[in-house]
C-alpha cells in the first residue's frame, strides 16, 4: 500500500528589504512598489529624508519612480532640525 500525497499550499518566501541594515521582511502583498509607498509605509515624510538604493542616491523628485524589489538594500538618513 503506498502512501497518500497530502496537497498544501505551498507559501512563496518573504520578500527581505535591508533598511539601515536592517533585515525587515514584506509578503508579496506587502512590499511596496516603489520608494514613496516605503517610505509612507514607515511613517516618513519624503521632505525630511535622502534615500539610497542599492548605493545610488535617489533625488526626491524620484521616490515614486524608483520601484523596490527583494534584496535591495535601502538607506534612509532624516534631517533634523536643531539649534
Amino acid at each position: 500500500m503506498g502512501h497518500a500525497k497530502i496537497n498544501s499550499p505551498v507559501s512563496k518566501p518573504m520578500d527581505t528589504l535591508i533598511i539601515n541594515g536592517e533585515k525587515r521582511q514584506f509578503s508579496a502583498k506587502e512590499i511596496p512598489r516603489n520608494l514613496s509607498a516605503l517610505l509612507a509605509q514607515l511613517g516618513v515624510k519624503e521632505a525630511t529624508v535622502v534615500a539610497e538604493v542599492d548605493g545610488q542616491l535617489i533625488r526626491a523628485k524620484e521616490f515614486a519612480s524608483t520601484p523596490i524589489r527583494d534584496g535591495q538594500r535601502i538607506e534612509l538618513v532624516r534631517f533634523v532640525g536643531g539649534g
